[in-house]
């Protein structure tokens, strides 16, 4: 083989070193840049969705049909010139309102209607086990599994691709009992039972199939609440037992995603989240949302939960998939549970071994069996300067000599690395190691390939560079371990899982907890690759989506131990017990720069079901509560359309983020500066003393107004007050993090402190 060149070096080692995070392709950007051009053209026709007052009556009374009457009564026509209606959808349990097609004249015109609210042109929205259960400590015989049974009763609404109904995740054996008595929903399938009670779809003004085209709603319906399947497995690895968070629940799903690229428009996704609050459902998994930051008052999933928490049904979204970079944070509401990613402790090996002798582990689904580890030539296609080649891109190897050669594609770019490994084999390609630039960081995949391959981390890549720029004719070989459990660092949160600040919730540390995320093996609606160990369809994935769906079905397990408690208390019992060390007692580390996670990348930490089963005391909130927020957030229309009331917010006490009742701690503090801090407790234990510990940020003076609380009864309430102030010794921009801990003799509640000085 050739000497490889300087330029080859220096490709490679830019990217590997770049700060550039693709994830959008090309189009996925125009799509965004024309979406802000066309928001407000003079005369373009789009989809709105407009928040307008309930009709006049006693709503128990009222039909839909009265519903969309009174909606129709805001448009300048029932029909567009073509002929076809206006309205798409008619809502009256999300949100007050309807979608519809309109210009922003036309909008505009509405304004000074009686009962019109506000209106905000649609958007189009995105999708974001066998080893996860144990790694969670979810045991067949005792803690949150046992005391829940299983979720026995509960209703997980999935709002997604669809489902997968013959799956043997979600097939009835007889042993799961009928829908409970307040089920209210229909099934559009033919294969419903008492695991997938119900199941319709929402495209525009039409009901396609439920079933899945795309994978992403099955697995996650799967990971919430599939039935226990055992020997599941990929290509013969990660075999074992695969089971939903809360097997014994009821899954409805509500599909509004389409295509491969899993895309769905807000009109549709408001539609499914109005159903599944009609039908009853008692917990919304959400494992979609934008690519960037949305006000909370112009987000179908914020609009949506907050419908649902309204009716008592709990809200759990994804952050989304865009980090490292920061404050890009999706679904940031406070009365959503916005939740990150986060890595297991196993690992499907492959050794690269280069021919220095160094030897890298790096990792694949795909692992063939009479692989004989022989060293080939390694080459990087990056040095050919054609365009796409360093990320290995349909057609970018066509040109070039790779037959034979194990070749070096960087992560990223505009193809899955699976599509990377597609591209090598077409090429005539021996295998595949994968690299990640710097911002990808640790976080690597078992994917199931077709050719031999390995996904390295960052900083492997950097040896495997190193190594080539010092050898003259660079060999490597590939050695296949297999299943490996028991890894570490484990957990640690995944480069791609989304980080706050937030920018539009006006200081709420998000995300609110970290779950597994990374590599889930789950339910698929087809084989990903000829598998000769199964015909039992399951896919490894990665995601916050991923991530999502195990909370969900730990909230249905919490919420059928704990039936009175309300959606923010459950909240508080999962993030006031998570935990912030990995299984070596570290700081928990975030996989994108290998340093501790912060609390904007991992919020209050991993969720530990078992500890949210039993919390000691909880912050409480109530719907009601977040007026003030909302009046100093938005003002009296807004407000009014998410209580479905008449708000004056010039009545209302204007409270900012800071004072919510909220179960994380953040506050922005001026030089020289003092603020006083409110949080009410609520005993769900028994009678306890609790003692006050606070650990203050540095820049900080922190002092509590008590040493302790102490709780007669289960019920009691207790206030805490914490004054902050700012010393000086911190530069503005920057925030510095403490915590708050409450120990009794049984419970530890643990609170995140962050402070942004200004």
């Amino acid at each position: 083989m050739e000497i490889i060149n300087h330029k080859m070096i220096t490709v490679l080692a830019l990217f590997l070193l770049s700060n550039a995070c693709v994830l959008m392709t090309q189009s996925q950007r125009l799509s965004i840049t024309d979406e802000n051009q066309q928001e407000n053209s003079t005369g373009t026709i789009r989809t709105y969705i407009v928040h307008v007052e309930d009709p006049v009556g006693n709503k128990e009374l009222l039909k839909d049909q009265d519903f969309e009457s009174w909606h129709k009564s805001f448009l300048p026509n029932t029909t567009l010139d073509s002929g076809e209606p206006r309205l798409i959808h008619s809502y009256r349990y999300v949100m007050g309102g309807f979608a519809a097609k309109l210009t922003h004249e036309e909008v505009k015109a509405m304004e000074s209607m009686e009962g019109f609210l506000y209106a905000w042109p649609e958007k189009q929205l995105t999708g974001a086990t066998t080893r996860s259960p144990d790694f969670l400590g979810l045991s067949e015989w005792q803690g949150l599994w046992r005391t829940s049974s299983y979720g026995t009763g509960m209703i997980i609404g999935v709002v997604d691709t669809g489902i997968t109904p013959n799956h043997p995740s979600f097939t009835d054996d007889g042993s799961l009992p009928a829908p409970p008595l307040k089920w209210r929903g229909f099934c559009t399938l033919q294969q419903c039972n008492n695991k997938v009670i119900g199941a319709v779809a929402f495209q525009g003004r039409t009901n396609p199939s439920p079933e899945d085209d795309n994978g992403h709603g099955t697995h996650v319906s799967g990971t919430a609440a599939g039935n226990p399947v055992y020997n599941a497995g990929l290509l013969g690895q990660a075999r074992g037992r695969a089971v939903g968070m809360a097997p014994k629940a009821h899954i409805a799903t509500y599909k509004v995603l389409y295509g491969p690229r899993g895309l769905g428009d807000e009109g549709d996704i408001l539609a499914g989240i109005n159903q599944a609050i009609r039908d009853g459902v008692d917990v919304l998994q959400m494992s979609l949302g934008s690519r960037r930051p949305i006000p909370l008052d112009q987000s179908s999933v914020s609009v949506g939960s907050f419908g649902a928490i309204l009716n008592n049904i709990f809200p759990s979204a994804c952050a989304m998939n865009e980090g490292p970079t920061p404050s890009v944070i999706s679904n940031d509401a406070p009365w959503i549970l916005t939740v990150g990613a986060s890595s297991i402790d196993r690992k499907i090996k492959v050794t690269v071994k280069l021919g220095n002798n160094m030897e890298l582990d790096g990792e694949s689904g795909y692992q063939p069996e009479n692989y004989n580890s022989q060293e080939f030539p390694l080459i990087f296609p990056g040095s050919s300067g054609i365009q796409g080649a360093d990320t290995c891109e349909a057609g970018s190897l066509d040109s070039l000599d790779v037959q034979g050669k194990i070749v070096v594609c960087i992560a990223g770019g505009n193809s899955a690395n699976t599509d990377k490994g597609a591209v090598v084999k077409a090429a005539n390609g021996e295998a595949i190691i994968i690299v990640n630039p710097v911002n990808y960081g640790f976080t690597t995949f078992s994917e199931p390939h077709t050719i031999p391959a390995a996904h390295v981390t960052n900083a492997d890549g950097q040896k495997i560079g190193a190594y080539l720029r010092t050898w003259q004719n660079p060999v490597a070989s590939l050695t296949f371990k297999g299943t490996h459990l028991g890894t570490s660092p484990a957990p640690t949160v995944a480069f791609f899982s989304n980080r706050g600040p937030s920018l539009n919730n006006g200081g709420v540390i998000k995300p609110d907890i970290i779950g597994p995320g990374v590599n889930i093996l789950a339910a698929w609606p087809w084989q990903v690759v000829q598998d000769p160990t199964t015909n039992i369809a399951f896919n490894f994935d990665s995601g916050t989506s991923m991530a999502t769906p195990h909370l969900s079905g730990i909230v249905a397990d919490l919420r059928n131990n704990h039936p009175t408690w309300s959606p923010a208390a459950i909240k508080s019992a999962i993030m006031t017990t998570a935990y912030t060390q990995d299984l070596n007692g570290n700081r928990i580390l975030d996989d994108s720069t290998g340093r501790p996670a912060s609390f904007f990348v991992m919020g209050a930490g991993h969720v530990n079901p078992d500890k949210a089963n039993d919390p000691g005391l909880v912050y409480d909130m109530q719907p009601i509560d977040y007026v003030p927020y909302l009046c100093y957030m938005y003002g009296s229309r807004t407000t009014s359309a998410f209580m479905r009331q008449r708000i004056d917010c010039r009545y209302v006490k204007k409270e900012t983020a800071e004072q919510l009742n909220y179960p994380s701690i953040a506050v922005s503090l001026q030089a020289g500066q003092t603020k006083t801090i409110e949080r009410t407790l609520t005993n769900v234990g028994g009678a306890e003393t609790y003692a006050v510990n606070v650990n203050a940020p540095d820049g900080v003076n922190l002092v509590a107004n008590t040493t302790s609380l102490v709780f007669a009864s289960t019920g009691e309430k207790q206030g805490l007050s914490l004054e902050f102030t700012n010393n000086g010794l911190v530069s503005p921009g920057e925030f510095r993090e403490g915590n708050l801990t409450l120990n009794s003799a049984t419970h530890t509640v643990w609170s995140p402190i962050s402070v942004t000085f200004a």
